[in-house]
């Protein structure tokens, strides 16, 4: 399987999303909710998704794909809460 380059991998979706690429290469969507940034992987089912708090105002491309990596990887996982 070819592996994608994670500076070459961000795409603008539909307002307020970013899909880019992690650091081994899976792609992830990142959206806004409320007063957080919630991460999807679209490319890898087994991945959980993840939520951090930021007091960000919009997801535009002014976010860098390096903060979104940062992010992405301090983000804890979404679970169930028992």
């Amino acid at each position: 399987m070819t592996k994608l380059s994670a500076r070459d991998s961000t795409f603008r979706r539909s307002s307020g999303e970013r899909v880019f690429a992690d650091d081994v290469g899976r792609l992830w969507c990142a959206a806004e909710e409320e007063s957080a940034v919630v991460f999807t992987c679209i490319c890898d089912g087994r991945q959980q998704g993840r939520a951090i708090a930021t007091d960000l105002l919009t997801l535009d491309d002014d976010v860098a794909e390096s903060t979104l990596r940062a992010w992405l990887s301090a983000a804890p996982r979404i679970g169930r809460l028992t």
